[in-house]
């Protein structure tokens, strides 16, 4: 059996991060839930509330043989805006901020490298003027989001929601990252 790595990421609503990571390759399961908080075993209400401090976050668990942590970050800062605060398309609230959760001293030195290398590069031409402001913490606890939350945009395909939000982000991965794509390897 295959040794897995976790990634732990927040870039607006978890069904739409969850859904485009689901596309990738080496990706083997992705969890919906929250992080960063102070309230144990939150609820989805609770958070949505932004009383909880949490964020809705994903858990990616992945084979590093077949992708790299690099590859998820470069997919999730495709995905994502990571120049605005507390906002992700319709969705505002710290519970929708960008953030990394890194899990070891060695992700907190590859998510900190790639910020910097982006900010610095020009990687995102049309935010050359905007400052990345995903926040960058160690991950204290993950809560698992409630079950109706998890695979939620296979689940609801229809969901004017999933069709507007996440759908454009899993067309996204499938176009430009094609070649890391589950249905292409």
């Amino acid at each position: 059996m295959t040794e897995t790595e976790t990634a732990t990421l927040a870039g607006g609503c978890f069904w739409c991060i969850e859904a485009a990571f689901e596309e990738l390759a080496g990706v083997e399961d992705v969890t919906s839930g929250y992080a960063g908080g102070d309230t144990d075993n939150p609820t989805y209400r609770q958070v949505c509330s932004g009383s909880t401090g949490h964020a809705e976050v994903v858990q990616v668990e992945y084979d590093s043989e077949a992708i790299a942590y690099e590859d998820l970050l470069e997919v999730f800062f495709r995905i994502h805006d990571p120049t605005t605060k507390d906002k992700q398309g319709p969705d505002v609230g710290s519970q929708y901020r960008s953030a990394v959760y890194y899990h070891d001293d060695e992700q907190k030195a590859v998510v900190e490298r790639f910020v910097h290398n982006l900010q610095s590069g020009g990687e995102f031409e049309s935010y050359e003027n905007d400052e990345i402001v995903t926040e960058i913490a160690a991950l204290d606890t993950f809560w698992r989001a409630e079950e109706k939350h998890q695979n939620y945009y296979d689940k609801n395909p229809n969901d004017r929601y999933c069709q507007f939000h996440a759908e454009p982000k899993v067309k996204k991965v499938r176009e430009q990252f094609a070649d890391r794509t589950a249905k292409n390897v």
